[in-house]
């Protein structure tokens, strides 16, 4: 088997800005095996870890990769174990889960087990801008679903504007730009604007505090992203949240991503599946495991300038699985020439 991996600098359609960091061009890493099945490593701009350490674990995992005998189910399990970044590890299982579906002529899903991705609909990211760029965003918008990136000084202006509004449903991702006075002042005035998905209020230092925040506007929903990658973290914040956000990048990969859907659905909590600024080789994994998910927040390939790939598309809010996506997304060769960053 020959294994590898190369950077890709991806151009987005718009500078995406977030309360804590922003970018115009993401730099990501594609692994592949026998230059046919991929996998998407897509770091955070803010949190890291860096490119050189993405490829610097991608290479301790690929060498590791390259001394097995044989790649089997088994493999997955001991990625999920080994000791690189989160980041990495998830590329490196979407790879094998792909290299697994492509040689046994079987659906991802269903190597793991997983019901088969349908009715998958997700939200669409309106990242921040001057309040009345946002509100323009939002209302020109052909997606009915729209995730609002708040934690600014303009959220007020933005949030007086939502009331205009009509016919979308909006979400709010503050990404811990509150403080927990601006965080109640913020439930209290989104949730008359209809707004009841409310994505990382405050920091995860500021987790225990929500619990005064739960409750305070009826139908209400808080959910943690950051600080939430693994069933320990889960099992250490479940009871401040009504929901998580699970990241393929943050859990280390899809199965550790199942474990911690299985228990919060056990637990009534509500799922939702996030991405990075990522392409639809990023985004696979999260597809393959949306039977488990209430929320889906997958919109990643549509922030680039151009997918990579082929085998997952978007119809406004729905995204699509092609029948011909056995060994995952196909890429796109002629489009991930022009962006190849060596």
């Amino acid at each position: 088997m020959i294994i590898d991996s190369f950077r890709l600098s991806l151009p987005l359609k718009k500078k995406f800005v977030v309360a804590k960091g922003g970018a115009d061009i993401k730099t990501n890493l594609l692994t592949v095996i026998n230059n046919r099945y991929f996998g998407e490593a897509s770091g955070s701009v803010h949190y890291g870890p860096s490119v050189e350490q993405i490829e610097a674990d991608l290479a301790k995992g690929i060498g590791y990769l390259r001394q097995s005998e044989q790649i089997t189910t088994h493999t997955l399990v001991e990625i999920a174990e080994y000791d690189i970044s989160s980041v990495a590890r998830s590329a490196l299982m979407g790879m094998v889960l792909h290299f697994l579906s492509g040689e046994s002529e079987r659906y991802p899903w269903e190597i793991l087990g997983l019901q088969t991705p349908v009715g998958i609909k997700s939200s669409f990211t309106i990242g921040i801008d001057d309040p009345s760029e946002m509100l323009k965003a939002i209302r020109d918008c052909s997606h009915p679903i729209i995730k609002v990136k708040l934690g600014f000084e303009g959220d007020l202006k933005v949030v007086e504007g939502l009331k205009d509004i009509i016919g979308k449903d909006i979400r709010v991702d503050a990404n811990g730009g509150w403080d927990l006075g601006k965080a109640e002042e913020m439930i209290f005035y989104l949730s008359r604007q209809n707004v009841r998905i409310i994505e990382q209020p405050t920091d995860i230092d500021q987790i225990t505090e929500w619990k005064h925040l739960k409750g305070r506007a009826s139908g209400v929903e808080l959910f943690l992203d950051e600080g939430m990658s693994t069933l320990e973290d889960y099992d250490q914040v479940s009871e401040y949240v009504d929901g998580i956000n699970i990241k393929m990048e943050k859990s280390g990969g899809i199965l550790e991503a199942v474990r911690i859907a299985e228990k919060a659905r056990k637990e009534k909590r509500k799922v939702m599946l996030g991405c990075m600024v990522e392409s639809s080789v990023g985004i696979a994994q999260s597809v393959y495991m949306s039977s488990m998910a209430d929320y889906c927040d997958l919109d990643g390939p549509q922030l680039l300038e151009q997918d990579i790939a082929s085998g997952i598309s978007y119809q406004k809010e729905q995204i699509q699985v092609d029948r011909e996506i056995i060994g995952g997304p196909k890429l796109k060769r002629d489009v991930v020439e022009k962006y190849l960053n060596s």
